[in-house]
């Protein structure tokens, strides 16, 4: 991907993490320090963080999905995940500016999708290493998802009926907003949704 406007913002955030504790995002799961950087799966992909940028399957990204993982880098915290109780986009912190959005390219996005999603549920599971969330979950289908390291999300899927149309929720582990901005929480929602109708044949 060609250098965008973000790509001073991705410069500095990589800069800005690089002269911290570094090592805090060394112990996050499933990321691997590297010669010159870190490795990790970013919305399903290997991507890979070092002081020249952010890269997914080895090809440099300079849009929003970049900006998140460099701010990934820059927020990283020691505090261990914390999954329940869930929690709405709208009770995280200064979300009330993007609640709208976050409704309609993250679940709204999937509404047209959710038959599909539902067939494709045991592959799809399999592909992001997903799994059910504990106890009783609404909706026909719910899966729990972690596009980022200490990123958990939690989709309820419902199926369209003789009473009520096809329905999406998505949730975030409860105290995600340690690990990133509500802002950027609000886009990782998005690209992976994005992602999960990629998936379907």
């Amino acid at each position: 991907m060609p250098e965008t406007a973000y790509a001073d913002i991705i410069r500095t955030h990589l800069v800005a993490f690089s002269q911290g504790d570094t090592a805090i995002l060394a112990s996050y799961p499933d990321t691997t320090a590297v010669p010159g950087g870190f490795e990790l799966t970013a919305f399903g992909r290997q991507c890979a963080i070092s002081t020249e940028g952010v890269f997914f399957d080895g090809q440099p990204d300079w849009g929003p999905r970049g900006v998140i993982v460099a701010l990934l880098a820059r927020h990283a915290a020691p505090d261990i995940p914390v999954e329940t109780p869930w929690r709405a986009f709208r009770e995280l912190p200064d979300s009330a500016p993007y609640v709208g959005a976050f409704r309609a390219h993250t679940e709204q996005i999937l509404v047209p999708h959710v038959a599909a999603l539902y067939e494709q549920r045991d592959a799809i599971t399999a592909r992001l290493q997903g799994r059910p969330p504990a106890g009783d979950a609404p909706g026909d289908w719910s899966l729990v998802l972690t596009p980022l390291p200490k990123i958990a999300l939690c989709y309820h899927f419902y199926l369209p009926d003789e009473d009520f149309p096809a329905n999406v929720t998505c949730l975030y582990a409860n105290n995600a907003s340690r690990f990133l901005p509500t802002d950027a929480l609000a886009d990782v929602g998005e690209y992976m949704s994005r992602f999960l109708i990629t998936l379907l044949p």
